[in-house]
């Protein structure tokens, strides 16, 4: 069939003298050879490096000077064949990892620091070693407690350097037993370092918070899991219930999760058409999934999504189908950029962990390693070289720790008056200062819902729902297709 429509379609489009056309079919089953020819050429390479990995591992096991246990051999071949396609989302799950993958699976937990983290295979480009990235803390965990940020980078895990070890290794430490400590070397920008000791827990995936905030609804989406939509959907609910004029839907810091997820909660606020696609190698495993019929947000309901750059895989999804659809406008900064979805496949005890597709938002693009871009860029206040030393410094003190505990029922004016006495030691801004002692204070309790007094980003949304400029300014939107392009035209125009 493939030949009959490869030849109806070249003697469709050109037109030939009479003797090529009696040449015609020589000249295709010439072609037809050179495919069949490099198909069987690709089989036998495929048979001849299968061969030669049968043979070495044959050959340690007869040679080598020690007896060697074949599962070590079978593990070692495994890691690097995946490790081979430098994609940090494909990796080998030895027993142990298949085990703790299956129990989290299950019971929805496991004992760990709450962090979501990635890791570049081999050096960088740019030269720089490969430390692990923290891509998102998850909310209410020892890692947020302590602070921790999207981008902040792991230089050590016990006094070792993550650098030199692989994902496996780096979770295998970060992961264990509820209770025992952990210690970090955190690097935040270009010289902010400081050591962190943190506790194991039993780390619980949240999904969703929500709160009104005057006539708005405020519903920050945690993570995507099963439970998402239907908590999503009670949320709205009582936003109904209290006549809200607006949404502002919070995806900053969500990591992503079920892409099934992902597109139930997309659901909830579109009406038909596409909400993502999902593409790989296989035509027959390529998907569309659809909005739905009835959305529970009305149309003339506004929507200001916030994202950043822990803002990753299912929740990009969500932020890019509300974004290409027009239904949402997007408020941040660029989102973390993972467009591509993983499936996990078992060998007996052990199993492997590899990506198989991508997906793409309804205006047909991937983000994957480029992020989305919000429709308006909001970031928090930079540090020069002379405030990060002396954050640093100040960091390294636990001046903040030790007052917070010392001080747990401190009323507003005794903060104050110790965010003076920081300033004038360490030459910080007052308002910074006073940001990090509330928010120590929230690590050591459950924290509010939203933070209308320093969160610029939330500031900003509600500023647009109040102002009644939402609709204008969701007319002259881009769709992310838009925005890459022209992306590439100014890559190219420089």
């Amino acid at each position: 069939m493939g030949f009959k429509l490869f030849s109806r379609i070249r003697l469709r489009k050109l037109s030939f003298p009479k003797k090529t056309l009696i040449l015609w079919p020589l000249v295709t089953c010439f072609f037809c050879v050179l495919i069949i020819s490099a198909g069987a050429q690709t089989a036998e390479r495929e048979r001849r490096y299968t061969s030669m990995l049968q043979n070495v591992f044959e050959f340690i096991q007869t040679h080598y000077v020690e007896n060697v246990d074949p599962q070590k051999l079978y593990e070692g071949a495994m890691s690097g064949m995946l490790g081979a396609l430098g994609d940090p989302y494909s990796q080998f799950l030895a027993e142990k990892d298949m085990s703790d993958l299956n129990q989290n699976v299950i019971k929805g937990s496991y004992g760990g620091v709450g962090l979501y983290i990635s890791k570049p295979t081999g050096e960088k480009p740019d030269g720089k070693p490969a430390f692990v990235e923290i891509a998102s803390p998850i909310e209410g965990t020892p890692g947020w407690k302590a602070g921790l940020q999207p981008g902040d980078l792991i230089i050590k895990i016990n006094e070792e350097g993550t650098d030199k070890l692989s994902m496996d290794d780096v979770l295998a430490r970060l992961k264990g037993p509820a209770g025992e400590q952990v210690k970090l070397l955190i690097r935040r920008g270009i010289s902010l370092e400081f050591p962190v000791t943190l506790t194991r827990a039993i780390i619980e995936v949240p999904t969703v918070k929500h709160a009104m905030i005057g006539d708005i609804g405020y519903l920050k989406l945690i993570s995507f899991s099963n439970m998402t939509a239907d908590r999503a959907r009670e949320a709205l609910e009582e936003f109904k219930k209290q006549n809200y004029k607006g949404i502002v839907l919070d995806l900053r810091n969500n990591y992503g999760g079920l892409l099934s997820s992902a597109v139930e909660v997309s659901n909830l606020f579109l009406e038909g058409g596409i909400v993502v696609s999902v593409k790989s190698r296989i035509p027959g495993q390529n998907s569309v999934s659809y909005g739905g019929k009835s959305p529970l947000v009305a149309q003339n309901i506004p929507i200001v999504v916030l994202i950043n750059h822990g803002s990753a895989s299912a929740s990009e999804i969500v932020a890019g189908a509300l974004k290409d659809r027009g239904r949402a406008y997007l408020v941040g900064e660029k989102s973390y950029g993972k467009g591509s979805v993983q499936q996990v496949y078992p060998l007996d005890k052990s199993g492997f962990k590899i990506t198989t597709a991508r997906y793409y938002t309804p205006s047909d693009v991937n983000i994957d390693k480029v992020g989305i871009p919000p429709d308006r860029e909001v970031l928090f206040p930079k540090f020069s070289q002379e405030d990060a030393d002396r954050l640093n410094k100040l960091i390294n003190s636990n001046k903040i720790p030790e007052f917070v505990q010392s001080n747990q029922q401190a009323a507003p004016g005794v903060q104050d008056s110790f965010a003076r006495q920081l300033q004038a030691e360490y030459k910080l801004d007052f308002n910074l200062l006073r940001r990090l002692i509330r928010d120590e204070q929230n690590r050591t309790v459950i924290a509010p819902v939203y933070d209308l007094e320093y969160d610029v980003q939330l500031q900003e949304a509600v500023k647009i729902l109040r102002e009644g400029i939402y609709f204008q300014l969701i007319k002259n939107t881009k769709t992310v297709r838009d925005l890459q392009q022209a992306a590439q035209d100014d890559a190219a125009a420089s």
